[in-house]
């Protein structure tokens, strides 16, 4: 392997070698961090700074940083320099409050897309290669971020956004399209489409390597993807607050995703105690950022549920790995890679004095794709009209469609048809099978 994006190096170091780069660049983070209004407040008043770190093993001592924490401090609370060096800013969907904001200098955007591109690289893709990406562009990262990395890696890149299944097979077969960025479910929607329209990807095209992320899967499901399209199929993870994709990504032994150590810190703690878990043991993942620029996030609290591999990677990179998430420590939805939460449906349904107030969300598996089905309640003020109710469901639909970015199904019920729980209330049931 001859490419700068083969950093044998980096990739391979030692694990003490590896712990002495962190806790050198974990002080430049928190000198860093120390800029931004946010943390130049808690720092001082907790007496932090970077002499608090001699080794890795002292991040236990910084603050955790929440999504709460991001919004309330919105929209540049965080900016560790002055806006004017920064490029771009990226943001989450909102909910009932403000959404959450990062910011990238230039620097940050070039190590980002070295990150990604080292991540390619690692899976096979070269400058030969035709990389299609089936993902939406704008304030999501997750088509930006892979479009820059694969640029940066020297493939033809087609930037194709999400949707329109025939035009995206048509775009596989004209342009020689090799690799794909790609959602689980769109993957298994597009293999249907390739059937419909009597096309064998697996003898009619040039696909090799499908990257997939946004939303989680089983292997089942991979197994499934890569014997109908005939390609290797690799699990990437990323999130906004870390830049976008390109965080930990899976290598040819599809054993666990490396996270790449040198530009995060990663802890698994206990989401109750907050005490560190042994490897092998579930927990929620938090990460620090240890080259970003313009925006550094100390100990960012992700509510994915995840674990530590125990054990060595045969690829030979020392990098750890972390298992496929088993979900989440708070009640976000996430559903065909968008993230959705409970009270964003909650608000839509209680505009309406027609609905009453018990509602079931409920995602489920139907053939190849993960649905959503909201079930609630019609109350006392709901005349019975045949009429009314059709154009009342069609205008809930709408909005939330809208609102969610996906199309749910949706059954008003009479009242009463809902079982009422004595304690919380029960508002998912995630009947996936992952």
């Amino acid at each position: 392997m001859t490419s700068s994006y083969w950093q044998e190096e980096i990739e391979t170091m030692s694990r003490g070698e590896l712990r002495n780069l962190q806790a050198e660049k974990l002080r430049s983070s928190i000198a860093q961090a120390a800029n931004s209004p946010y943390y130049g407040k808690v720092f001082k008043e907790l007496n932090i700074s970077p002499d608090s770190i001699r080794t890795v093993d002292d991040i236990g001592r910084l603050p955790l940083t929440t999504k709460e924490d991001l919004r309330f401090h919105y929209p540049f609370g965080f900016a560790a320099v002055p806006l004017q060096k920064c490029v771009r800013v990226h943001s989450s969907s909102g909910t009932t409050g403000n959404p959450t904001v990062v910011l990238h200098s230039q620097r940050d955007l070039d190590l980002w897309a070295e990150q990604v591109a080292r991540c390619m690289y690692m899976v096979g893709l070269r400058d030969t290669d035709v990389f299609q990406n089936t993902s939406g562009y704008g304030m999501f990262t997750g088509g930006l971020g892979f479009q820059y990395g694969a640029e940066r890696l020297g493939a033809l890149t087609v930037p194709a956004a999400a949707g329109n299944s025939k035009r995206q097979i048509k775009f596989i077969m004209d342009f020689g399209t090799t690799a794909l960025h790609i959602i689980p479910s769109y993957a298994t929607r597009l293999a249907e489409v390739f059937q419909e329209i009597n096309i064998d990807p697996r003898k009619d095209t040039q696909l090799k390597v499908f990257c997939m992320g946004a939303e989680p899967h089983s292997e089942e499901q991979r197994q499934r993807i890569e014997k109908l399209l005939g390609v290797k199929a690799y699990n990437c993870f990323g999130m906004s607050e870390m830049n976008g994709p390109g965080v930990a990504f899976e290598c040819p032994e599809q054993n666990g995703m490396h996270i790449w150590e040198d530009y995060v810190i990663a802890e698994i703690i206990d989401p109750q105690t907050l005490q560190p878990m042994p490897d092998g043991e579930t927990g929620e993942l938090v990460l620090t950022t240890l080259q970003r620029e313009a925006m550094p996030l100390i100990r960012y609290r992700t509510h994915d549920l995840t674990r530590f591999l125990p054990g060595d990677c045969p690829c030979g990179r020392t990098h750890r790995r972390i298992d496929r998430f088993r979900g989440r420590s708070d009640d976000m939805i996430i559903l065909k890679g968008v993230n959705i939460f409970p009270i964003q449906i909650e608000k839509i349904l209680m505009s309406f004095k027609e609905l009453g107030g018990n509602y079931l969300i409920t995602i489920e598996t139907v053939g190849n794709n993960d649905e959503m089905l909201i079930e609630t309640e019609l109350s006392e003020l709901f005349t019975d009209d045949y009429g009314t109710l059709e154009r009342m469901s069609r205008k809930i639909v709408r909005m939330l469609k809208d609102e969610l970015l996906i199309t749910p199904r949706l059954k008003l019920l009479s009242k009463g048809s809902l079982p009422v729980s004595e304690g919380k209330a029960v508002r998912v049931k995630d009947l996936r099978k992952i």
